[in-house]
C-alpha cells in the first residue's frame, strides 16, 4: 500500500516540474529516468557494502557517478550539463541490463534551469532502490496521472476495472498471457497479483516455489507501438519485482513478426483511433478493415489458442455499427468466441473523457457449449461519473460478476443471456442489450417514434473548412467561426437544432435547442422541422433534454446520433392543447432561469474608484507575509492541527473566496522549522506565482505555501473586504508585475508597492455593506435557478408517469 510520504514526494515532483514541462506523459519518463538513475547507483552502493564492487558507475562512466551531481562545488549550470549528458549517454554503458539502457535510449532534459533541477534531485534523492512493493505502488501512482492520450484513443484505465476484467476471465499459473496494447503493463501487473493471491495459502503467492515464478514471470507479454510507453512499462514491471520483463516495442496491427505466437489469455483496452486514412494492416487479419478497434479485436481472437479466453474493453461503435467490417466481426464473434457483453458508463474514464464503452468476454470452449451471450450492464462502478469520479458506494460490479459466473455454469439457461440465434438472425449482429429488450414506458400519452413528428432537413447541412469560413452575418452552429458563404445553405427559419453526437451543446447545457433567424448548422447537428399540428418545438427541445440518448448514439472516437437513430426515438405525445399548457408552464420557469444565468455570469465585485481618495501602497496597509513549505520528508511535520493552503484551496471562480478550510495541514514544529507563519483571520490572501491574482480572505487562522503573499488588515483603518475588491479589480495589471520563470513571481518589495484607492473607513464600510447585499443577491439567484430546473425536471418527469 503506498504509504503517505512517499505519495507526497512524487506530487512534489510533479509540481516542482510542472512549470517546465507541463504534459503529464513527460513528467512521467523525466521522474522514471531520475528514478532509474538513482536506483542504479543505490545498487553500486549496495555491491561495495556487501563487499563487492560496483557495476555501472566505472570506468569511463564513473563521471557520471549519481554522487557528483552533489558536489557543493559543482556550479548550477555545471549540474545540468553533468546531468543531461549522463541520462543521453548511460544508455550506452556495456555494464548496464539491457532493461536500464533500454529506458535511457533517447532521453534527453527538455530545460536548463539549474534551480528547478537542483530540486528534482534533491526530491529524487529521498527515493532509495528496493525490490518492495511500495516502491511498485508509488509508481502505479506516478501513472495514474498520465490519463490519457485522447488524440490516439489511449485512456488509462481504472485500477478496479481492470481488476473486474481478470476476476471473470480469471487467468492461471501456467498460462500465456498478452497484453498486445499495453501502456503501462496495468493488466500484466494486475494479473501478476491475480495469480499470486489465487495461490496463498498464509502469505501472498506462498504456494508458488521460485521456478514457478520465473514461468509466471515469463508468461506475461506486453506490446507496445509507442517506445515511451514501453520503456514506462518496463520500469512498472521492474519496480513490481520482474526482472527480466518481456515487453517489445512492437506494431501489432502492422507488423507480421510475432503473428504466429498464440496465448492461453488475452487482457486489453486498445487504441480507439485510427489516422486519417486509417491503418494500413498486412493480409493475415480475418476481417478487412483499415480501423483499429477492429483490427485489434480481430487480432485477439486469432491469437488464441483453442481453450483461449480474453476480456477487452472496446468502444460502442464494435456493439453496433453497421458498417460491413463491424457486422463481420461481430458475427465472427458470435459464432466463434464471444460468450459476454458488459456495458460501462459513459463515465469510466472520466476526466480524460466521457466515451461509452463495453467490455468483451470471450472464450473459445464455453461459446462452443452455449446457446447464449451474457449481457451486464454496469450504471455503477464504485465512483462518481463526473469529473472528480469521487468514491460512491454505489457499486454494481460485484453484481454483475456474480450474475456471470451463474452464467458460466448454466450458460443455457440464464435469464441474463440473450440467444446467439437471435442476435444472428436480426441480420445486423448488433450486441446492445437494448435491440432485444421491451422497455416499459409509464405513460398514459401515445409513445410516438419522431420519424412520424419531424422533417428532417440535414441535406441543407455543410460542413466548412477553417478557410471557408469567412467573417460575415450569419451564425455558424456545431463549430466556431462566422460565415457569409453560398445562400443555398442558409436557414432562414425557426427550426430545431439537435446534436449529432447526442452530447449537451449549443444553448446552454442542452442537446437540442431552437435556432431562429438565419443561420449556418455544420455537419455535427441534425436539424429538424416538427409537424406543428401535432408537436411543439419547444416541447420537444424539452423532452429530449431530459432523455438519456445514449442508448441511440453510435460511433466509436467520436459518438454519433445518426438520422436513423434519431427517427427512431419514441417521446410520449400529449394532445396539442396540453402541450401547449405544459410548454407555458416550462417557459416561465426557463425565463427565470435565464435571468438569473444573466445576474450570475455578469456580476462581479466593483467599487466605483474616486479619484479624490487617498493612494496608498499596501506594504502600508498591513504586514505582508510570505509562506513556506515544511521538508516533505519529515513525517513529523505533516498532518497537523496548522492549516496550510496552496493555490487548490482558491479555487478559480470568478470571485474572492472565502476560506474555513484547508486540503493540507502540518504541524506546529513544521511551522517552526519552515517559512511558514500563522496568517490572523481576515487577512487578505493574494495567490503570486504560477496562477497569480486569486484573492481570498480567511475566516480562520492559517498557514500558506510560498505562492502566496497574504496582508495582515489593520481594521482600525482598512476592512479586508474592501482592501480584497481592489486587488481583485486589480488582478490583471498585477500579473504583468510577475519576473521569472515559465510562470513568473511576484516577489514581496513589488506586491507591498502596488498602490490602492482608500477613503476614509466610514465611506469602506458603507461600500463593504453594498457588496455584502449584492452577494446575497448574486447567492439567492443561485438557488432560485436550481428550483426552477428542478421544476422543470419535475414537470416533465411527471410527463412520462402521466
Amino acid at each position: 500500500m503506498l504509504d503517505r510520504d512517499t505519495k507526497k514526494r512524487i506530487d512534489d515532483l510533479r509540481n516542482i516540474l510542472v512549470g517546465k514541462i507541463p504534459s503529464p506523459q513527460s513528467q512521467v519518463e523525466q521522474i522514471t529516468t531520475g528514478l532509474i538513475y538513482k536506483f542504479m547507483h543505490d545498487m553500486d552502493n549496495e555491491a561495495i557494502e556487501m563487499g563487492g564492487v560496483p557495476s555501472f558507475f566505472i570506468g569511463e562512466y564513473e563521471k557520471y557517478s549519481w554522487k557528483h551531481l552533489f558536489n557543493s562545488k559543482l556550479l548550477g549550470v555545471e549540474k545540468v550539463k553533468l546531468y543531461s549528458d549522463a541520462i543521453e549517454n548511460l544508455y550506452t554503458n556495456p555494464n548496464a541490463p539491457s532493461i536500464f539502457r533500454e529506458i535511457f535510449k533517447n532521453s534527453f532534459l527538455p530545460f536548463k534551469d539549474p534551480s528547478t533541477l537542483n530540486m528534482f534531485l534533491k526530491e529524487i534523492n529521498e527515493f532509495h532502490y528496493s525490490n518492495s512493493e511500495q516502491l511498485g505502488d508509488a509508481y502505479e501512482y506516478l501513472l495514474s496521472f498520465m490519463g490519457s492520450q485522447g488524440d490516439a484513443g489511449q485512456f488509462r484505465t481504472p485500477r478496479h476495472i481492470i481488476d473486474f476484467i481478470i476476476q471473470i476471465v480469471n487467468p492461471q499459473k501456467s498460462e500465456t498471457i498478452l497484453d498486445p496494447a499495453c501502456g503501462t503493463s496495468g493488466f500484466l501487473i494486475s494479473t501478476y497479483k491475480h495469480i499470486l493471491t489465487q495461490n496463498t495459502q498464509t502469505r501472498i503467492g506462498d504456494k508458488l516455489n521460485a521456478i514457478e515464478r520465473k514461468r509466471i514471470g515469463d508468461n506475461l507479454i506486453g506490446y507496445d507501438i509507442d517506445p515511451s510507453m514501453t520503456r514506462i512499462s518496463l520500469v512498472n514491471m521492474y519496480l513490481h519485482n520482474f526482472s527480466s520483463p518481456n515487453i517489445s516495442e512492437y506494431d501489432t496491427l502492422s507488423s507480421e513478426d510475432k503473428w504466429n505466437e498464440y496465448f492461453d489469455v488475452i487482457l486489453a483496452n486498445p487504441p480507439f483511433f485510427s489516422p486519417t486514412g486509417g491503418i494500413k494492416p498486412h493480409s493475415r487479419f480475418g476481417i478487412k478493415s483499415t480501423r483499429a478497434e477492429v483490427l485489434f479485436v480481430d487480432y485477439i481472437m486469432e491469437h488464441l489458442k483453442p481453450n483461449g479466453r480474453a476480456g477487452i474493453i472496446v468502444p460502442e461503435g464494435i456493439i453496433f455499427q453497421n458498417n460491413t467490417a463491424y457486422k463481420n466481426l461481430r458475427k465472427k464473434l458470435i459464432e466463434n468466441y464471444l460468450v459476454g457483453v458488459i456495458s460501462l458508463p459513459a463515465g469510466v474514464f472520466q476526466p480524460y473523457s466521457g466515451v461509452k464503452t463495453s467490455i468483451l468476454i470471450l472464450d473459445k470452449s464455453l461459446n462452443q457449449k452455449s446457446e447464449n451471450i451474457f449481457f451486464g450492464i454496469v450504471e455503477n462502478d464504485g465512483f462518481s461519473l463526473g469529473a472528480q469520479r469521487t468514491v460512491s458506494d454505489k457499486n454494481d460490479l460485484p453484481k454483475i460478476s456474480e450474475k456471470f459466473r451463474n452464467f458460466c455454469d448454466l450458460p443455457n439457461d440464464n435469464s441474463d443471456a440473450i440467444s446467439k440465434r437471435i442476435i444472428l438472425d436480426s441480420g445486423e449482429f448488433s450486441l446492445s442489450l437494448s435491440k432485444f429488450q421491451t422497455v416499459e414506458v409509464t405513460t398514459n400519452f401515445n409513445m410516438v417514434n419522431l420519424g412520424e413528428l419531424v422533417e428532417v432537413l440535414d441535406n441543407k447541412r455543410k460542413p466548412l473548412k477553417k478557410t471557408e469560413r469567412i467573417k460575415g452575418i450569419f451564425p455558424y452552429y456545431g463549430a466556431t467561426g462566422i460565415i457569409d458563404y453560398v445562400n443555398n445553405y442558409i436557414f432562414d427559419e425557426k427550426l430545431v437544432l439537435i446534436g449529432e453526437d447526442g452530447a449537451k451543446w449549443g444553448s446552454g447545457e442542452n442537446s437540442a435547442f431552437i435556432a431562429n433567424g438565419q443561420y449556418w448548422v455544420n455537419n455535427h447537428a441534425h436539424v429538424v422541422r416538427p409537424n406543428r399540428d401535432a408537436l411543439l418545438d419547444i416541447y420537444l427541445t424539452n423532452i429530449l433534454n431530459f432523455m438519456d440518448l445514449n442508448p441511440f448514439i453510435t460511433g466509436v472516437t467520436v459518438p454519433k446520433l445518426n438520422q436513423a437513430n434519431l427517427l427512431s426515438i419514441k417521446i410520449p405525445l400529449p394532445p396539442i392543447e396540453i402541450q401547449r399548457e405544459i410548454v407555458d408552464e416550462l417557459e416561465k420557469y426557463q425565463k427565470i432561469i435565464d435571468g438569473c444565468q444573466l445576474i450570475i455570469k455578469n456580476y462581479s465585485p466593483r467599487i466605483e474608484i474616486d479619484p479624490s481618495w487617498d493612494l496608498v501602497e499596501i506594504g502600508e496597509i498591513g504586514e505582508i507575509i510570505s509562506g513556506g513549505t515544511p521538508k516533505s520528508d519529515e513525517i513529523e511535520y505533516w498532518n497537523g492541527d496548522v492549516k496550510w493552503l496552496t493555490l487548490v484551496d482558491l479555487p478559480p471562480e470568478d470571485t474572492i473566496s472565502k476560506i474555513s478550510n484547508s486540503k493540507r495541514t502540518i504541524t506546529q514544529l513544521g511551522l517552526s522549522k519552515s517559512s511558514a507563519k500563522i496568517i490572523p483571520k481576515r487577512s487578505v490572501i493574494v495567490s503570486t506565482r504560477a496562477t497569480i491574482g486569486r484573492v481570498a480572505i480567511n475566516n480562520i487562522p492559517v498557514s500558506t505555501n510560498q505562492g502566496f503573499k497574504s496582508i495582515v488588515i489593520n481594521e482600525s483603518k482598512f476592512l479586508p473586504e474592501f482592501i480584497a475588491t481592489q486587488i481583485y479589480m486589480k488582478r490583471e495589471g498585477i500579473k504583468k508585475l510577475a519576473t521569472g520563470g515559465t510562470f513568473g513571481e511576484i516577489n514581496k518589495t513589488n506586491f507591498g508597492e502596488i498602490k490602492l484607492s482608500i477613503p476614509s473607513l466610514d465611506i469602506q464600510e458603507k461600500i463593504v455593506e453594498e457588496l455584502i447585499n449584492e452577494e446575497k443577491i448574486v447567492e439567492a439567484n443561485k438557488l432560485l435557478m436550481n428550483l426552477m430546473e428542478a421544476k422543470i425536471s419535475a414537470k416533465i418527469e411527471k410527463i412520462w408517469k402521466t
